[in-house]
Parts: C-alpha cells; structure tokens; sequence
C-alpha cells in the first residue's frame, strides 16, 4: 500500500486522509512556505487523526499552519473546518463568500446533508463545529492567496455547488480542483461526475471545465483522489460521462422511473464501466464512497431537471 503521505513536488504534500478506513478516497494538500503552512482541504472530522498524523509525517507540526483553504463547503471537503480553528491557533479559514455563513453557522449546512445522509451523519463526518467568524475570510473570484512559496489564485468554478472554487498555482501551474474535476482515483481512466443536491448546474459546470481548461494547466490535483497529469482527456472524459449520465436521467425520468429504481440502474452501469475500463473491481469501493451514492447522484440529476427542465420529469 503506498504511504499515506507523498510529496508531489518540493513542498506540496499529499495526504491521505483514509476515509472510513479506506485509502484513496480523500486528500488534502499541504503547502509549506515562508508565512507557515497552508491547508488546502481539511476533510471531515471523522479523519482528522489521519491529517494530523499525516502533516507530522511529512515533518511539521500541526501548529504551523497559518492557512486552511477550502474549494466548497461540503462536509467531504471543510467539515473539520471548525474543530481545526479551535486546535490551530494561529490559523485562519479561507472560503467562497456564498459558503461562509455556512460554516460560521453550520445549522443550514448540517440540516441540508442530513437529509441526505440521515442517521449515518456522524459516522461519516463527525462534529461539524462553528467556525469562528474573525477568523473566516471570504474568497472571491480572482483573489489570490499566498503562501510564502507559491500563488493560488481562486477560479469561480460553479456547477457541482455554487460556492466552490478551484485553485490555480501561478508558480506551477497545477490546480486544486476540489470537485468540478469529478472523481478519479490515482490516476486511473475513469472520471465519475459527482451531482448531489441541491445546487448542480450542468449548464455552468461545462462553463466552468471551459474556464479550467483555457487556463492550460500542467496538472490536476483532485480531492478525490490524487495528481492527474492529462488535464484535457481529463476534462474530456468527465464531460462525455456526466452529459451522458445527465440524458439518460432525464429520459428515464420522463418515463417516469422513481429515482430508487434509476439509481439501481445507474450503479449496475457505472460499476460494469468501471470494472471494463480499469481492468478491476479495486476502484470500485473508493468510487462509491467518494461519491456518496449513486442514489445521491441521481438525486442531484432529477433536482437539477425539476428546476430546469420540468418536462425531463414528466412533470
């Protein structure tokens, strides 16, 4: 099994956060530079052990970070936001303006993703704590975020949510892609595109992988999971999947299917591509748990045609 921790690039981390126990499926970024580290990702509560242990093992400590930089609010990517503040003193959150009352006050945010998850809530992401407002900054599109040894500059990336950025790293090109990039686990040639509710816009993320895309980045760094170095086959890929996804959804949806039955159906699919593509049934945990569920998945999708498109419904 690879180490939890790699260093991409002098200076850039990788640490897998093992959620539920698994590898592979969330990452956060560490960055040393001259103002302290900073954090790009903080991953849910549930596995702030292994972040913790994870920033010991490449040599620092947890102290040092001066930074934490969250690409969207979901509990996958910033649900240990508030619980690190209160361990991290010298640290401060930076978030898209749209999601920081969010996490100052999480009660819209937990009340949202329990009707999603119900009673696995805290298995899955642990305490969501307040995140202290003087210590939240909001990010806007275009403003950029240095580190002491390199200069992200946040990239409005809409579509999966509506508060969510991509980083771009001036000094070398790469992108924090959180997750308009969708699910690709170590690189393997299966891009999944992650649609839960209750703000997926197609429209605006094509809008947003044609934003990343003129940028001509170098590489793809994905919360879920790792370094991708063919961005355009890349973007390719995620956009052929999750429009095919998308009409076949709402073809189903027409006929009226209930979205229990097209989840099943979309499962049987996704997995048999999977196994087709890759050569093995190994990937395959890592996928589900990074996406949630398939369920989750078409629940976004049928959301999403409910408020845009009434008749791909039937309604």
């Amino acid at each position: 099994m690879a180490s939890m921790v790699q260093e991409l690039e002098p200076g850039l981390f990788q640490i897998d956060l093992q959620f539920q126990g698994v590898p592979n499926v969330i990452a956060a970024y560490l960055l040393e530079g001259r103002h302290g580290l900073t954090l790009v990702e903080t991953g849910p509560t549930t596995t702030l052990a292994a972040l913790l242990e994870g920033i010991r093992t490449a040599g620092y400590d947890p102290e040092q970070i001066t930074q934490l930089v969250v690409t969207h609010i979901h509990l996958d990517h910033a649900g240990a936001a508030g619980v690190l503040l209160d361990q991290l003193p010298r640290a401060r959150l930076l978030v898209h303006r749209v999601g920081l009352p969010h996490l100052i006050d999480p009660s819209r945010l937990l009340a949202s993703a329990g009707r999603i998850y119900g009673d696995r809530m805290e298995e899955l992401w642990g305490e969501v704590r307040p995140c202290p407002a003087e210590r939240v900054v909001a990010v806007d599109d275009g403003d950029v975020i240095e580190t002491g040894a390199r200069t992200l500059r946040a990239v409005a990336t809409p579509g999966h949510a509506s508060h969510h950025h991509a980083f771009h790293d001036l000094s070398t090109g790469a992108l924090f892609t959180g997750d308009v990039a969708g699910i690709r686990i170590n690189g393997r040639p299966y891009v999944y595109p992650p649609t839960p509710p209750p703000d997926i816009d197609l429209s605006q993320w094509r809008q947003s992988v044609a934003r990343l895309r003129a940028l001509r980045p170098r590489r793809l760094y994905l919360t879920h999971f790792g370094a991708a170095d063919d961005p355009d086959w890349h973007f390719d890929d995620l956009l052929c999947r999750l429009f095919i996804w998308a009409g076949w959804s709402a073809a189903r949806l027409a006929a009226e299917t209930d979205t229990t039955t097209l989840s099943g159906e979309l499962q049987a699919l996704a997995d048999a591509e999977l196994v087709e593509v890759t050569g093995d049934e190994a990937p395959l945990q890592p996928y589900w748990l990074a996406s949630g569920s398939y369920q989750m998945t078409v629940d976004g999708l049928a959301r999403y045609f409910r408020r845009h498109r009434p008749t791909a419904t039937g309604r």
